[in-house]
């Protein structure tokens, strides 16, 4: 056990010192946890020449999986119904051409450039379509656009993406079973039931200090997720749509998100962000940097191509235009967990992985540091003084 707890205080520890890098900086805590995960591992393997942050712990592996599921879950239940269907329009367009560009631009990437085999390229198209909800999110509620119009059309629209990144995962290398039709079953019989149970039983039981809604809402989203696992599909995907169809009543108790928060961003997600980071391997980088840097400049090419055009045909202003098109390039659950399936199922081989969660990890990096840096509508930000309203300021 002296192992363990010292292991944990580790990590721990390492999620206090990207926080307080992530306030002098002033940069979102999720990025700078993806950093430290990077450097620390990098740095402690020189030192110590051995893997001691362990990320392939099955613990450590829990509480990251944990803080992506509840953290996507969040990410759903910020969405605003009336919000949602007053900008669906937009942010279906949006969700579609971020997912259409680069799964088409970066297969063909891999195929011409790299030379890499038909399946390996299409492999790497899906593994960088993705947008992250997790990212996109923790973002948000950094800046506090989240309850905004804004944010909640970017969200929507991540999610479409991570939609049909999934979809056509299983369509294109994973056959369709009777547990596949399972899964939609109980998925969709449990969409159906839950508000009208959630509503019921928080009424009756909720508001006492044993946390009864945390520990109903928790039991859902895990066991959707093992319905998921089991069919081969994503726990993360459920618990967006868990957290869509709980928007009216868990949406709206601000106390209970509050204290979701807390235990997400407190204990959950500093694991899940720092294993991410921990996965890039520097030294195979430096080793073979070009087809990294393909990866990459291909992902936010062609994230622009799609993305930009349609947001300008919504009449975006161009500041949130480029925000958008910047934090729908970022890339990191379905990127990396798209990978880790071609690589289990022998369509790339280890370098190529190692390459496409680079490429993931960084666009998870890169392009919301250059958004933040440059392109951060502050006129939406809690407290602006001069609030513009979206559309109107088209050189803003």
């Amino acid at each position: 056990m002296t192992e363990l707890w010292a292991l944990a205080a580790l990590w721990v520890g390492l999620a206090l010192v990207a926080t307080l890098i992530s306030i002098q900086l002033r940069i979102a805590t999720a990025l700078s946890e993806i950093v430290v995960g990077t450097v620390a591992q990098l740095l402690i393997g020189a030192a110590l020449g051995m893997q001691l942050l362990q990320g392939d712990a099955s613990w450590i592996k829990f509480l990251a999986g944990a803080g992506a599921i509840v953290l996507t879950f969040l990410a759903g239940a910020e969405l605003d119904p009336d919000a949602f269907r007053r900008n669906w329009k937009e942010a279906s367009a949006v969700g579609v051409a971020g997912f259409l560009s680069p799964f088409i631009g970066c297969a063909a990437a891999a195929y011409y450039l790299l030379d890499w085999s038909v399946e390996a390229s299409w492999l790497a198209g899906i593994a960088l379509s993705t947008t992250s909800v997790a990212v996109v999110y923790a973002v948000m509620l950094e800046f506090g656009l989240n309850a905004t119009d804004y944010g909640k059309t970017v969200l929507a629209a991540c999610f479409i993406t991570d939609l049909l990144t999934v979809l056509a995962l299983g369509l294109m290398f994973s056959p369709f079973t009777f547990k596949t039709l399972i899964f939609f079953a109980g998925a969709l019989l449990a969409f159906v039931l839950l508000p009208w149970a959630t509503r019921r039983l928080f009424h009756r039981y909720g508001g006492r200090p044993s946390e009864l809604e945390t520990k109903f809402l928790l039991a859902v989203l895990f066991g959707l997720g093992a319905l998921a696992s089991w069919a081969d599909s994503e726990p993360v995907l459920p618990a967006y749509v868990v957290g869509m169809v709980l928007a009216g009543t868990v949406g709206r108790d601000h106390q209970l998100i509050r204290r979701l928060r807390t235990l997400t961003f407190g204990l959950l997600t500093p694991f899940y962000f720092i294993r991410a980071g921990s996965l890039v391997s520097l030294p195979a980088l430096a080793a073979a940097p070009p087809a990294f840097l393909i990866l990459l400049a291909a992902k936010m090419v062609t994230k622009f191509v799609g993305v930009y055009p349609i947001t300008q045909l919504h009449k975006s202003p161009k500041r949130e235009a480029m925000y958008t098109t910047l934090l729908m390039s970022t890339g990191l659950t379905f990127g990396t967990i798209s990978s880790l399936f071609g690589l289990s199922h022998d369509i790339i081989d280890q370098a190529q992985y190692s390459y496409l969660v680079a490429a993931v990890i960084a666009s998870a990096v890169v392009p919301t540091l250059i958004a933040n840096a440059f392109f951060l509508p502050r006129h939406l930000l809690p407290g602006a003084s001069t609030p513009v309203q979206r559309g109107n300021d088209k050189s803003s």
